[in-house]
Order: C-alpha cells, then sequence, then structure tokens
C-alpha cells in the first residue's frame, strides 16, 4: 500500500512538472521571451553605438546589462491601454488559472490600470526572457552532457569550458539529467508565479470594481423605479377596472344605464393606464434605444389628480379631497412622486377594503414640508392580511426615502391610516 501511494504522489509531480497545463505554460513564457527579443535587440544597438569596441552579443556580462536595460521600456509601452486585454487574453489562455480568476477584459482606463499593466508586462517579460534563454541554452547544453561518454573528451582546440567538462566524462548523463530537471523546475515555479501574479495585476483595480459596482446600484436603482411606476400605475388600473367591471356585470340587466357608465368609465381608466404605461417605457425607449428626437411621455403630477379621483370614484369608491396650501408651487419632483404615492394608496383601499369611503388630504402645513393622509374603513375579514403591507407599501415608503421623507401606516381603531411626509427642499432621489 505504502508503494502504490508514493507511486501516485510521484505520478501527480510529474504530471504537475510536465502536463499539459505545464507545457502551456512554458509556451507563455517563451511567448514572453518572444516579446523582449525587439527591446533587447534595441539595448544592445544602443550599447554597441555608444561604445564602439564593445561587442554586446558575444559578453554574457553586456547581454545581461542589455537585458535590464530592455526592461524599462518594455514597461513604458506596456502604458498603453490596449495592452491590458491582450495581455489578460493570453494570460487566461496559457496560464492555468483557476476558473473564479477574474481577469480585465476593458483597456486600462485609469493610470492605475496602466501602471498595474506595466508591472505584469515586465514581469511577464523579464521572467520569460530568462526561461526563453535557459531554454535554448541550457537544454542543449544538458543533451551534450548526457552523449559527452560517447562523443568522447574535447580536443585541444575546444573551448575552455568544454575541456573542463570533458574532466567528468563519465558523470556527464548524471550532470545532463541534473541540467534537464535544473530547467524543468525552474520554467514549473515562473509559470506558478506569473500564475499567481494575473489575477493580482491583471484583474480590475480598484477604480473598476467601484465603476462596476456604481453600474450594477444604478442598473438595479433603475429597475427598482420602474417597477414601481408599473405596479402604482398599471396596479391601480387593474383594480380599478375590475371593481368597475364587477359592479357592471351585477345591474347589467337591472340598471342598464349604470353599466353603461361602468363601461365607461372602464375604458376612460384603461386609456389613461395606456398613457401611463406608455410613460413608463418611455423611460426604457429614451435610456436604451436612444431615438433621436423622441421623449417618454409626461409623467403624471398633482396636477393630473381629479382625473385619477374622477376614475377611482366610478370604480364605487367615494373619495372626500381636502387640500390646501399651494401645492401648484411644488417642486416637479416632489409633485409626480406624491401623484404615485396617492395612486398606490388609492389602489390599497380598492384592493383590500372594496368599495369604501376614503378620505384623502394633501397639504403644506409649513413651507418645508408636503403631508398626505389618506383613511379609510378597514374590513373584519381583511384586517390581519393588510397589516403585515405588501410590495405596494414598500413602494411607498421607498418613494419618501428617496425624497429624504417618511411614511407611516398601519390600522387604528377600525380605520387604515396612512401618512407620507416629504420635504419640499429634496431636489430629487438621493
Amino acid at each position: 500500500m505504502t508503494s502504490a501511494v508514493a507511486s501516485a504522489v510521484v505520478r501527480r509531480r510529474l504530471r504537475a512538472l510536465l502536463g499539459q497545463r505545464s507545457r502551456r505554460r512554458w509556451i507563455h513564457l517563451v511567448l514572453g521571451g518572444a516579446l523582449l527579443m525587439p527591446y533587447f535587440l534595441l539595448t544592445s544597438v544602443l550599447i554597441a553605438s555608444l561604445d564602439r569596441g564593445t561587442d554586446p552579443f558575444r559578453s554574457l556580462l553586456w547581454q545581461f546589462i542589455a537585458y535590464l536595460t530592455a526592461l524599462p521600456l518594455a514597461a513604458a509601452t506596456a502604458l498603453f491601454p490596449l495592452v491590458r486585454p491582450l495581455s489578460a487574453t493570453a494570460a487566461r489562455s496559457l496560464c492555468g488559472l483557476p476558473d473564479d480568476a477574474e481577469l480585465a477584459a476593458e483597456p486600462a482606463a485609469s493610470w492605475d490600470a496602466r501602471t498595474r499593466t506595466a508591472q505584469w508586462f515586465t514581469l511577464h517579460l523579464g521572467v520569460g526572457g530568462l526561461v526563453s534563454g535557459a531554454t535554448l541554452a541550457l537544454y542543449p547544453f544538458a543533451a551534450y552532457l548526457m552523449l559527452l561518454p560517447v562523443i568522447g573528451a574535447p580536443g585541444d582546440g575546444d573551448p575552455g569550458w568544454m575541456k573542463a567538462v570533458g574532466r567528468h566524462a563519465p558523470l556527464g548523463p548524471v550532470l545532463g539529467v541534473a541540467v534537464a530537471a535544473l530547467v524543468v523546475l525552474v520554467t514549473a515555479a515562473a509559470g506558478a508565479l506569473l500564475a499567481r501574479c494575473a489575477p493580482l495585476l491583471l484583474g480590475p483595480a480598484p477604480a473598476d470594481r467601484l465603476a462596476a459596482a456604481e453600474a450594477r446600484a444604478a442598473a438595479l436603482a433603475s429597475r427598482n423605479r420602474l417597477a414601481r411606476e408599473l405596479h402604482d400605475s398599471v396596479g391601480h388600473a387593474l383594480s380599478a377596472v375590475s371593481l368597475q367591471a364587477s359592479a357592471a356585470r351585477r345591474v347589467l340587466d337591472s340598471d342598464p344605464e349604470f353599466a353603461r357608465q361602468a363601461l365607461t368609465a372602464i375604458e376612460e381608466t384603461t386609456r389613461a393606464a395606456v398613457g401611463e404605461l406608455d410613460s413608463v417605457l418611455g423611460l426604457l425607449r429614451v435610456d436604451g434605444e436612444g431615438a433621436p428626437g423622441r421623449t417618454a411621455a409626461p409623467t403624471p403630477t398633482l396636477a393630473d389628480l381629479d382625473g385619477l379621483l374622477s376614475r377611482t370614484r366610478a370604480a364605487g369608491v367615494g373619495v372626500e379631497l381636502s387640500r390646501s396650501g399651494a401645492l401648484d408651487r411644488l417642486p416637479p419632483v416632489v409633485s409626480r412622486e406624491a401623484y404615485r404615492i396617492v395612486q398606490e394608496g388609492l389602489s390599497n383601499a380598492l384592493r383590500h377594503a372594496g368599495q369604501v369611503p376614503v378620505r384623502l388630504r394633501i397639504a403644506v402645513p409649513r413651507k418645508e414640508e408636503l403631508e398626505i393622509e389618506m383613511e379609510n374603513p378597514v374590513r373584519e375579514a381583511t384586517r390581519g392580511r393588510r397589516s403585515g403591507g405588501g410590495r405596494g407599501l414598500r413602494g411607498i415608503a421607498e418613494r419618501a426615502a428617496l425624497l429624504r421623507g417618511s411614511s407611516d401606516w398601519g390600522a387604528h381603531g377600525g380605520t387604515w391610516r396612512l401618512v407620507v411626509r416629504i420635504p419640499l427642499s429634496a431636489e430629487g432621489p438621493r
């Protein structure tokens, strides 16, 4: 059992060093070395032109100096925004990253992202250049060592390093395998280093994450706003039409005139609902399609309150309205949201209480606040169910909160009471 476990461990280690992921990482490193070559050749030519007696292609020291000088040039070119998605694509394809690794797909838009891309590009080219050099130099050297017993000792005209190696010809195969294994280990370590650094340097920058979070929050707020508008406008119309149709059906034979009036009210209610639906969907058309010269239909305000109340009364709900204060001078956003709040309050009365009298008071008791108060009797059959609230009441609370206002509702002594207060200094949703 012990030998089987040891054999499995060895196979797993060999697969990690020589498997497909390691080979792809080696290709990625060699690609980095290939990208470094233009910079290396440029710095080598510059060094040769500055010192005519120096041949950087024959001196290992000058080659290393040219290599170090080429890295800052590579970092400078990596500041171009398009380097980021190109590097991310190569890393995602060849680095063997985890499935949850997040790399940027867009060009670098901030200096933070550009700097991080430059760091990655320099690391990739620097490590890739070393691995490429080791691949080109040490693998042939390892093969030479392995064949040394067959080739025989070097001659007098061979380089000094070959003569030094030739003194240990019997150990050549062992040394060759060791050199080849060393290159494999270094390549695997370099590939693992790049795989670890890729999400850190090519992943979304903090500014990108913040921008993405803000975009998601804006999209969610837009969806919630659309949901509130649809719920309030269409929901109220459907509740009113349901009651109107029910009343018309009950008296169709006994009171045709009333049925005719109910059908007329249904027609007017649905026409108004279609207009409000077009207004709500117009928000999507303007933001999404961007049709030139096309704007959304105007959203109803408190100036349209009389039409809303007449349609509600046609459904058999008696609405007693009390108004006070300069309601015609309200800020537009406050007037629009106040209309929707009243509409939803009436919808709640229609859905949960039916044809009961509703008392509505809209006032500006102080110059800095609008107050909406609505009361209606609560039926015993629906009292417990309604006290829990629903989407409509939650939408009222959201509308009030967005304008820095407050809302309160509940049943008190057999009467359902809704109170909303909105400061007139609210210039828009926060």
